[in-house]
């Protein structure tokens, strides 16, 4: 069976836009329902947006393993070597608080790494802006091919991700030197791709990632020629995809300066 992605996904943003229009306000999306398979707290938008998005897949009748923030890991079908990495939310806290920066990120891939994910979709809910990305055939923004210029080297601006107050007390004193200016918008795979988009010139993940969090962002990265790392357990092509790997990141113009961003944050 053959699948249109692009217009799925399409479909996935419509249902979360009603889930959104729904769950106005903090009061109904901050409940927390459970805790998720991925290790963070299931709050109520979380569980409504994935389940909005597993109803579209099971009405797919196809044959693929998801992967997905809330509810691990379940085979459709058959299963197969075939793999749906899904984050309904990404930058959940952001949503629950009505800052207008989340996104659906939605890879699918024909392996277990991300040096097989063929198809990434992240669609911003804030700035209503659709970015998509297929190996091998560049990336799109609003359906036109992304262009304009990479990012800045030297790094002007660095976005930090996964973030707490005391990460970046810790963190950022290290990066004098190496990034002039920081930014800590609150959603990973969006930092991504605008890193890609050359709007910012590198990413950090102060804690470690997860693959739901990036396989679809990171096609777009490196679709536009650019680098990103794993600090823990590279190389970066080989990064599973599924809940239990975890690492922190970087990404930037080139493999060298995701080895300065890595040396100054002291991870080797």
């Amino acid at each position: 069976m053959t699948v249109d992605w692009l217009e799925l996904c399409r479909a996935c943003v419509v249902d979360i836009d009603d889930v959104l229009d729904r769950l106005p306000s903090r009061v109904e999306r901050e409940p927390v329902l459970r805790a998720g398979r991925g290790g963070d707290d299931t709050t109520a938008i979380d569980g409504a947006a994935e389940d909005a998005v597993v109803a579209r897949l099971e009405a797919l009748g196809a044959d693929f393993l998801l992967v997905s923030e809330e509810l691990g890991e379940r085979a459709f079908g058959t299963g197969g070597p075939a793999r749906v990495i899904v984050d309904p939310i990404d930058g959940s806290v952001n949503a629950k608080r009505g800052i207008p920066f989340f996104s659906l990120s939605l890879a699918v891939a024909e392996g277990e790494t991300m040096d097989d994910v063929t198809f990434g979709y992240v669609y911003d809910f804030g700035a209503r802006e659709e970015w998509v990305a297929e190996r091998g055939r560049g990336v799109r923004l609003n359906g036109q091919p992304l262009v304009g210029p990479p990012p800045k080297q030297p790094i002007e601006i660095l976005s930090f991700e996964a973030t707490t107050t005391a990460y970046i007390a810790e963190r950022a004193p290290s990066l004098l030197g190496v990034a002039e200016r920081l930014r800590v918008m609150g959603s990973l795979a969006l930092s991504l791709c605008h890193l890609a988009a050359g709007r910012v010139d590198a990413v950090c993940s102060l804690k470690p990632a997860r693959s739901i969090d990036i396989a679809a962002a990171q096609l777009l990265v490196r679709e536009r020629g650019c680098a990103i790392e794993l600090f823990e357990d590279p190389p970066f092509a080989a990064a599973p995809l599924d809940l239990e790997g975890r690492s922190r990141l970087a990404a930037a113009a080139t493999p060298e300066l995701c080895a300065v961003l890595a040396s100054a944050l002291g991870e080797r």
